[in-house]
């Protein structure tokens, strides 16, 4: 591969890091072709960009980017695909539901909402993660909650005292 060539891909690369919020690192080693096809299907599915990388080239990219990933550059080791995506827990939920039927692709290393993580061991985590809307819509719910409670309080009393005042007027 020339030099321009490189520089091209690591380009590409960084503006795609740019693009997408959240990244994960995967190892697809040793997957026939009719699985990586099916992963591959199962990725455009769910809005993830599945990448095959050099590990250098990926590297440089980071590097250009500024990202703070720290450990990811030690999990850049063999074969690495790159999932983008911009939701956060979407990655591992689609990974751990292919690994009912498939063995791979493990995660070697994500980068979601600005943290890092490393290992194939934090799949759950990563799964139970909720996104940043997630997160707000939350928030929103549970100050709307007392607000809610607080009308519906006074709705329900006002209907008491509308039917004690008719009482007592009939009477």
């Amino acid at each position: 591969m020339r030099k321009k060539e490189k520089s091209d891909i690591i380009n590409s690369l960084a503006e795609t890091l740019k693009e997408y919020s959240h990244f994960y690192l995967t190892d697809t080693a040793q997957l026939n072709a009719a699985d990586t096809s099916a992963l591959r299907r199962k990725c455009f599915e769910n809005q993830i960009k599945l990448v095959v990388v050099k590990n250098t080239l990926l590297r440089r990219a980071l590097e250009q980017t500024g990202l703070e990933v720290g450990e990811l550059i030690s999990e850049l080791k063999g074969a690495t695909a790159v999932m983008f995506s911009n939701n956060g827990n979407t990655p591992a939920k689609m990974i751990r539901e292919f690994r009912k039927s498939h063995p791979k692709p493990l995660i070697k290393g994500a980068f979601v909402e600005e943290s890092v993580y490393t290992g194939d061991n934090l799949i759950e985590t990563l799964a139970a993660l909720k996104s940043r809307e997630e997160l707000i819509g939350d928030i929103i719910m549970l100050l709307q909650s007392p607000a809610k409670n607080v009308i519906s309080a006074l709705q329900s009393g006002g209907s008491k005292i509308h039917g004690v005042l008719e009482t007592l007027s009939k009477k």
